[in-house]
C-alpha cells in the first residue's frame, strides 16, 4: 500500500548501503529511520503515525515550524497578532536607538475602520516642559507620587525570569518611571537596582500572606514601607483572564519564587479567583484605606478589567458613602496579555480597553470624583499614538507590558507558557536567560520609554495643545464605514460632571446605576434586566 511506501524505500536504501562500501556510513541514517517507522506502525496512540509511519511525523515538524515560517517568511507588515510586524518593528527601533521613521506613506487603508486619527492644528504649539508628570494621591494620601506618562505594567517574577525583571527595573531607574511587580510579589530582583516600584496585590497576597494564604498586615507593612515602593495596587482582575485565578505548578515553584511569594517550595501556588480580605465595595475601600496607613501614607489604587458595569458604580457609591477615596484606578482591557490563560477567557471574557476606559471615566466624572482620583490605562499600548488615544478617553497615564518585553528582545514566539522562551525573557531556565544581558537590555527599555513619551508630546504639540492632558474626545476621530467618520464624543457618551448624582436617569447607563449598591457587588433588584 502506498501509505507504507516508506518501508520498501528504506529497505532498498539499506540494501544499497550494505552492497556499496562507500555508502555504508549512511546506515547510521537509514537504520534508525526504519526502527522509527516500525515503532510507528506498531504503536496505538496516534492514528496518523500508525497509518503513515514516519511520513506522518513531517506534519508535526511543519506544525512546530509554522509560527516561525509565518513570522519570518509569510507575514506582511500589517499581519501578526497580538502585535503586527510594523508595531513590533517600531518598538525594536526605538529600543535600539535606530531610525523609527516610515517611508512612502501609511500602509493603512484610511477609508476602512482600521484607521483613526488625531486632529492636528494649523497653529502647532511648543511644549516648554516635557518632563511634567502626574501627581497621584488624594488629600487622604500623605506621600503622593509623581508618575510618568508611560510605565511598566504588571509582570510577575515567575512569569518573567530574574534577568528580565532586573533589566526592566534598571531601565525604569535610568528613565525615571515605575515598574509594577505583578501579583507575584516584590522579589529581590525588583530591589537590586532601586527603580520605582508599584507593588501589586492579587488575591494570593504573595509576599504578605500568612500560612493559610490570607492577608498578613505585619508582613505587608514591613515590605510596603520600603523606600523603593511608591504605590500599592489592588488587582481585582486583568484583561487576559478576568475573573479567573491562576496556578503556578509545583515543579516551577523554585526556592527563590517560594521565598518571594511566601509559599511552600515545589507545591502548586494557587491564586484564588476572588479576594479574601474583602467581599463588598465598602469593605474594599476600607481595606484600601488600611493599606494606605500600613504603607506609611502611600497611594493605593485598584486595577480591573471592566465586567459587570454595576460593580464599577458600586465602588463609586462605596467611596461616596464612606468618604474614603482610592488614589487611582487602572483600567485593563480584554486585549491585555498574560503568560498563560484559558483561550475562552482571552477571547470571550472582559470589556475591551476603549469601552472600559470610557465607562470608568464616566463613572468618576459622573460622581464628581475625577479631580481627586487619577485614571490610568493598560492594554496593548506600544506607541505615542496609543498614549494619545488613551489621553483622549480620560487616562492620566498609561502602562505597557508586552511592548516592554519587545524592548527586551521578545520576538512574540508565543512560548511564554512553556518555559521555553527563546530570548530568555519569559522563562526560569538559566541557560535560556543567559542570552539576556541586563545592562544592555535595560538601556533598550529606557530608550523605548523615552522615545514613546516624546512621540506623545510631539503629537499633542501638533494638535496645538500645551500638554497631553489637554487632549479631549473631540480631538480623536474614528471611521464608522468607508463613507462616514465622526469624533469619538459623537460615537460614545461622555458624561458631564456630577450627572450621576444630579440626574442619573438621564444617562445611558441609568439601569446599572440603579443596580449598584455600596454594601454588595451583587446587583440590586431595582434596574435589573428582566428574565430571559
Amino acid at each position: 500500500m502506498r501509505r507504507w511506501i516508506v518501508f520498501p524505500v528504506l529497505i532498498v536504501a539499506i540494501a544499497l548501503a550494505l552492497w556499496w562500501a562507500p555508502a555504508r556510513w549512511s546506515l547510521l541514517i537509514w537504520t534508525p529511520l526504519l526502527l522509527v517507522a516500525l515503532y510507528d506502525v506498531m504503536q496505538s496512540h496516534h492514528s496518523l503515525r500508525r497509518n503513515y509511519p514516519l511520513i506522518a511525523r513531517i506534519r508535526w515538524l511543519f506544525e512546530a515550524l509554522r509560527p516561525f515560517l509565518y513570522a519570518y517568511v509569510v507575514e506582511s507588515p500589517l499581519d501578526g497578532r497580538p502585535f503586527a510586524r510594523n508595531e513590533r518593528d517600531l518598538v525594536y527601533a526605538r529600543a535600539k536607538g535606530q531610525l523609527d521613521s516610515h517611508p512612502f506613506g501609511t500602509e493603512l487603508d484610511v477609508y476602512s475602520d482600521e484607521y483613526e486619527w488625531m486632529s492636528h492644528s494649523i497653529a502647532p504649539a511648543e511644549a516648554h516642559d516635557r518632563t511634567r508628570r502626574v501627581r497621584v494621591g488624594t488629600a487622604q494620601c500623605a506621600r503622593p507620587y509623581d508618575a510618568a506618562l508611560l510605565n511598566i505594567s504588571a509582570m510577575s517574577f515567575g512569569s518573567l525570569g530574574a534577568k528580565a525583571i532586573e533589566a526592566l527595573n534598571l531601565g525604569a531607574k535610568a528613565g525615571d518611571f515605575y515598574h509594577d511587580t505583578g501579583e507575584g510579589g516584590f522579589s529581590p530582583y525588583h530591589r537590586v537596582h532601586g527603580g520605582d516600584i508599584v507593588w501589586e496585590l492579587g488575591s494570593g497576597y504573595f509576599g504578605c500572606r500568612d500560612d493559610g494564604g490570607r492577608f498578613d498586615p505585619d508582613r505587608f507593612r514591613d515590605a510596603a514601607q520600603h523606600d523603593q515602593v511608591k504605590m500599592i495596587e489592588i488587582k481585582l482582575s486583568q484583561g487576559a483572564k478576568p475573573g479567573h485565578g491562576g496556578v503556578l505548578p509545583g515543579p516551577k515553584v523554585s526556592a527563590e519564587i517560594a521565598a518571594t511569594r511566601g509559599v511552600p517550595e515545589g507545591k502548586d501556588c494557587v491564586s484564588p479567583a476572588s479576594h479574601s480580605a474583602f467581599s463588598t465595595p465598602i469593605e474594599m475601600v476600607e481595606w484600601a484605606a488600611k493599606l494606605r496607613d500600613l504603607s506609611g501614607g502611600k497611594p493605593v489604587g485598584i486595577k480591573l478589567c471592566v465586567g459587570q458595569p454595576h460593580e464599577v458604580y458600586a465602588v463609586m457609591k462605596a467611596m461616596l458613602e464612606t468618604g474614603i477615596r482610592l488614589d487611582y484606578i487602572v483600567v485593563d482591557g480584554a486585549e491585555g496579555g498574560t503568560g498563560a490563560a484559558p483561550v475562552e477567557f482571552s477571547n470571550r471574557v472582559g470589556m475591551p480597553l476603549r469601552e472600559g476606559l470610557i465607562f470608568v471615566r464616566n463613572a468618576l466624572v459622573g460622581c464628581g470624583l475625577k479631580e481627586e482620583i487619577r485614571l490610568a490605562a493598560s492594554g496593548k499600548v506600544h506607541s505615542g499614538a496609543g498614549l494619545a488615544v488613551n489621553c483622549a478617553l480620560g487616562a492620566d497615564w498609561s502602562n505597557a507590558a508586552r511592548a516592554f518585553m519587545f524592548s527586551l528582545g521578545c520576538v512574540q514566539s508565543l512560548k511564554c507558557h512553556t518555559d521555553e522562551c527563546p530570548t530568555g525573557v519569559a522563562t526560569q531556565d538559566a541557560g535560556r536567560q543567559r542570552g539576556l544581558v541586563v545592562e544592555d537590555k535595560a538601556e533598550r527599555v529606557r530608550r523605548f520609554q523615552a522615545s514613546t513619551v516624546s512621540a506623545l508630546w510631539d503629537i499633542s504639540c501638533a494638535m496645538g495643545l500645551d500638554d497631553p492632558w489637554q487632549i479631549r474626545p473631540h480631538h480623536l476621530h474614528e471611521r464608522l464605514n468607508s463613507a462616514r467618520s465622526d469624533s469619538i464624543d459623537r460615537i460614545y457618551s461622555f458624561y458631564p460632571r456630577s450627572i450621576l448624582l444630579d440626574d442619573p436617569g438621564s444617562v445611558a447607563s441609568a439601569r446599572y446605576w440603579a443596580m449598584a449598591r455600596a454594601d454588595s457587588f451583587r446587583a440590586a433588584i431595582e434596574g435589573t434586566p428582566g428574565e430571559r
